[in-house]
């Protein structure tokens, strides 16, 4: 039975998903997209993530029993896995992408029907409502034969994927990483190591494969350079007219966090790159008229997105960096081949949900100034408390220390249920009429 399924894997990697895809594609030819008029061209390379994230999705159905498959969290140390041949999913990400497609409020509900409160990560009730339901909109998920975690974003993922581990009868693996209260300790670098040296042999249970320290060095050189890559993708927005908005990186973020250390992320990121570079060269920017710049905090309103875009663009308002977009980027330097697990430890755990409050005043402070941003919207999500927490403290000194004026958005990153369209209508009126 396994070879038959590694077999029917590998033919579907080969021939199935190009063929479909390409089917796909000559549909989408005949139905040419037009840009709004306050909106630049689209981007070229939207068409290539699209074939990317596409056939990582078609193929995880094909995965189970074909290859060993882990769910993993997006602040997880994915680097350990690669060596072992994992297929990688990540609930977090198809969480997004239901919240996007308008099936977050009845996942959510299929949770909530089970005992699990509306105020948990909305993230976390879609999942479990997947498991529950069976409803995703790509198709199927591959039941997978590891859960690997890190409590760097938040406790609630912790909670919600020893659920899953339950639910499913598998191992779990947690990577826990000490709060960054001040500056990082030579001491808790350690203890991060040796979390790193003990997965190693229960990996290599799990995945049948063995550990290679040649292997392991090139995918953390990999994983380096997709995030540097994606931090220079970002950088283009510093270009006055930016090239792309916040909102095309919400979407173009999707390699980088669930295919990061693998080639195809890598080389994604470059062809974005390139063609962000071009266009900024000739002075092509993501809106005909950009006449202020803007920043977002926390995760993106996934149902809102285009909504947002559009709203904010007719008022000339692009978004041009967010805290969010930015975690993939802010701790690579830390990256190294020659150190994996000690440059592992530090990369994810400094990222901007496991450090103080300070640490992220003052990063969104250098992005303001980097960017040269003229406000601020923050959007405070009900479900995600980690990330919500001092957002109105950090609203209240901005504007003491900068001037910046700011507007709060109450709201969700995938529930619909917890936004409010006519309370957002008059806090984002008020603070058009100041950014005028």
């Amino acid at each position: 039975m396994g070879r038959l399924k590694k077999a029917r894997f590998h033919l579907m990697k080969d021939l199935g998903a190009p063929a479909l895809m390409g089917l796909a594609a000559l549909k989408k030819k005949k139905r040419p997209v037009k840009p709004k008029p306050q909106f630049g061209p689209l981007l070229r390379s939207s068409g290539r993530l699209r074939e990317i994230m596409t056939r990582h999705y078609l193929l995880s159905r094909y995965a189970e029993g074909a290859k060993p498959v882990a769910w993993v969290t997006s602040g997880a140390p994915v680097e350990m896995l690669r060596p072992f041949d994992f297929y990688t999913v990540y609930p977090e990400n198809h969480g997004a992408l239901c919240g996007a497609q308008k099936m977050g409020a009845e996942l959510c509900s299929a949770a909530e029907e089970r005992g699990y409160h509306q105020d948990l990560c909305s993230y976390a009730r879609i999942d479990l409502g997947v498991c529950f339901s069976g409803k995703t909109p790509v198709g199927r998920l591959p039941k997978p034969d590891l859960l690997f975690a890190s409590n760097n974003i938040c406790q609630t993922v912790m909670y919600w994927f020893e659920v899953l581990a339950y639910h499913y009868k598998i191992p779990i693996i947690i990577f826990d990483t000490p709060y960054n209260f001040e500056e990082i300790k030579e001491a808790d670098i350690a203890y991060m190591v040796n979390q790193f040296k003990d997965m190693i042999p229960v990996l290599e249970r799990i995945s049948g494969k063995v550990f290679r320290e040649e292997k392991f060095q090139e995918i953390i050189r990999i994983a380096r350079e997709t995030s540097f890559t994606w931090g220079e993708v970002l950088a283009t927005m510093k270009a006055d007219p930016a090239p792309m908005t916040i909102f095309d990186a919400f979407i173009h973020l999707a390699p980088v966090v669930s295919l990061r250390g693998l080639p195809v992320a890598l080389d994604y990121y470059r062809l974005l790159l390139s063609e962000l570079k071009d266009r900024v060269d000739k002075g092509i920017g993501a809106l005909v008229h950009e006449r202020k710049r803007l920043m977002w905090d926390n995760i993106a309103m996934w149902y809102k997105v285009r909504d947002f875009s559009n709203l904010f663009a007719e008022h000339g308002m692009n978004f041009v960096t967010a805290t969010y977009t930015n975690a993939w980027a802010e701790t690579t330097p830390h990256l190294k081949e020659g150190s994996p697990f000690e440059s592992m430890a530090k990369a994810y755990s400094l990222i901007i949900l496991n450090n103080n409050l300070n640490h992220r005043l003052s990063l969104m402070e250098r992005l303001i100034r980097e960017f040269r941003v003229d406000g601020v919207v923050i959007h405070s999500a009900r479900s995600c408390k980690p990330y919500s927490v001092g957002q109105y403290d950090l609203k209240r000194l901005l504007m003491e220390r900068l001037g910046l004026p700011s507007v709060v958005i109450e709201a969700d990153i995938a529930d619909p249920r917890a936004y409010s369209e006519e309370q957002a209508k008059t806090r984002l009126e008020a603070f058009f009429e100041v950014m005028e």
